[in-house]
């Protein structure tokens, strides 16, 4: 397995053996259940889909009950694919536990930022403003001109930093450092922050750095280099 599929608990500090505070975020990861297993012949590209957290039937569509069933296990209420470079050697049905990710050292956390609604282009963007003298009145928190050369007949450029709706989108933060894992309480402890607020689901994938760090040994090796 290249992950697997949690909730943001809230953020702690531990000390390791030197003393040393680490801030750390607390992660319940897993179980999961595998819901369905795609392989390049029936469905053109390798990934797992996983579920987490249980869900009531009757807050769930018929169709997707007949998919749990199928998996032999009760409605999920986060459901995500993880795509992979070789086929899987789970099946369907099968439980993932915290322990999948024992021996790794860098992860990457997908989440949904905190939503902070309708923001100006200060807040948003961190734009200075103009200035607080007596000759500037009112505007002191305004974006300023859109930058067209002689009207806006065109429209807004895109991608133009304007004011508009701020966070409540997916992130992703890479090379976060794996602290400790409990596998009696399924609990994954991250060195440092994570996207979303306390309760949020999140995506946990084996880092790219882990896998970098593993080629570069590689060549080392290949080339007699210590």
């Amino acid at each position: 397995m290249v992950g697997i599929l949690g909730r943001k608990l809230g953020m702690t500090q531990i000390f390791d053996e030197k003393g040393t505070r680490v801030p750390v975020t607390v992660i319940e990861a897993g179980p999961c259940r595998v819901l369905q297993v795609k392989t390049i012949e029936k469905d053109g590209y390798l990934a797992v889909q996983l579920g987490f957290d249980e869900k009531k039937a009757k807050n769930t569509t018929l169709p997707l009950i007949g998919h749990f069933h199928k998996a032999g296990t009760t409605p999920k209420r986060f459901v995500r694919e993880l795509r992979c470079d070789e086929p899987p050697q789970v099946k369907v049905g099968d439980e993932v536990k915290v322990t999948v990710l024992e021996g790794t050292r860098w992860v990457d956390v997908t989440g949904i930022s905190k939503g902070k609604g309708f923001q100006g282009g200060v807040k948003r963007w961190h734009f200075h403003g103009l200035g607080a003298s007596h000759g500037c009145s009112k505007r002191h928190r305004a974006p300023g001109s859109l930058g067209r050369a002689c009207s806006i007949s065109k429209g807004v450029p895109k991608g133009k930093r304007m004011a508009g709706h701020m966070g409540d989108r997916q992130v992703t933060v890479q090379g976060l450092a794996v602290v400790r894992i409990d596998p009696e309480r399924n609990l994954l402890l991250i060195r440092g922050a994570v996207p979303g607020a306390n309760g949020g689901f999140l995506v946990i994938r084996k880092g790219l750095r882990d896998y970098r760090e593993a080629a570069k040994a590689a060549r080392k090796a290949a080339a007699g280099i210590a």
